[in-house]
């Protein structure tokens, strides 16, 4: 088996619903997203996947959505707000967690077709949520 990964870096905002902490309030991350792609055999080049690609689809997807955007759950009632002021804002049906938002960037990844069996997601320099479908 073989694994390549990449890292993509950007700048996003969010904040959680039903959460008592800090983090219920508009708040905003540098974050680093680590992309794992894994198959059983290399293309005529050599290689799993070309970096090329993910830079051209996954990272160009979190930069054109994600980056320096507000991450935000569809209920939440700062959208309105937000919204009416220009802000730019990423809507997600759930709450913009570091693991939800790990599992979007995984979704993007499968719909671009690449072979990605996980992602990371640092939300600051000491904490991540990784999301991975499990296989049976």
């Amino acid at each position: 088996m073989f694994e390549v990964s990449s890292e993509i870096q950007f700048c996003y905002g969010h904040r959680l619903l039903n959460y008592s902490g800090k983090c219920r309030h508009l708040h905003g991350h540098n974050g680093k997203a680590i992309i794992t792609l894994a198959g059983e055999s290399l293309d005529e080049r050599g290689m799993l996947v070309d970096f090329g690609d993910l830079k051209r689809t996954v990272s160009q997807w979190i930069d054109d959505h994600l980056d320096h955007r507000m991450v935000l759950c569809e209920r939440d009632p700062m959208v309105k707000i937000l919204r009416d002021a220009g802000e730019p804002l990423y809507l997600i049906s759930e709450n913009p967690t570091a693991e939800n938002i790990a599992k979007l960037i995984y979704e993007k990844t499968v719909e671009v077709g690449l072979p990605v069996i996980q992602v990371g997601l640092w939300e600051t320099a000491k904490n991540y949520a990784v999301y991975r479908e499990r296989k049976v």
